[in-house]
């Protein structure tokens, strides 16, 4: 049976099969547990996963989970997401933000608003003309809801000639369910935004 209603990591996952190529440029903006980092780079057997944490925990704990032998295509990267560009010099075809905080872990420790916007804002000038950002944004926290607030407005400025965006979300009763924001770069764009 089909399942229409997925989780947002499964959601997001359909996505990005369709877009990847083999010898693609990623970014895991948010490596968190990992487990987005792995997915994409088996997408990507010929490219390059580059992943992002502020937390020195995450990359250790990545390390240790993962046969680093099998996983060579991923450059860790202990600094926050909004270096980006000093980190990734090519063009990503994909960058994705899964917010929030590292699940098992510190939960005063999580994205914020100010750091992400700056993330978001060169990633996109990064991105390749075909290419997708996808956000997973939760807003069960509070700077989940300022994050919230802040990208859905960054959103609404973009520029249509070259970006296309749309928000999936999931109901719940406390509002507080997770939300995905895509953001795809039009395939023919050649210039800077």
């Amino acid at each position: 049976m089909y399942k229409v209603v997925k989780k947002a990591t499964e959601l997001i996952q359909d996505i990005l099969k369709d877009v990847i190529n083999e010898d693609d440029i990623v970014v895991d903006a948010t490596l968190g547990n990992g487990k987005d980092t792995i997915f994409l780079s088996q997408l990507v057997p010929y490219g390059k996963v580059y992943a992002f944490d502020i937390q020195e925990r995450a990359i250790k704990k990545f390390i240790e989970d993962t046969d680093m032998n099998i996983i060579k295509n991923v450059v860790l990267i202990n600094s926050g997401h909004e270096h980006i560009e000093e980190f990734v010099r090519e063009k990503p075809k994909a960058i994705i933000f899964n917010l929030g905080y590292l699940p098992g872990g510190d939960k005063d420790i999580t994205t914020k608003a100010d750091t992400t916007i700056v993330a978001v804002k060169k990633g996109l000038e990064m991105l390749l003309p075909g290419g997708l950002m996808i956000l997973i944004v939760y807003v069960g926290h509070e700077n989940g809801k300022e994050e919230a607030v802040q990208l859905r407005e960054l959103v609404k400025e973009l520029n249509r000639k070259v970006f296309s965006a749309m928000e999936i979300n999931y109901s719940s009763k406390d509002n507080n369910a997770p939300f995905i924001i895509i953001i795809e770069k039009n395939d023919n764009y050649r210039g800077h935004i």
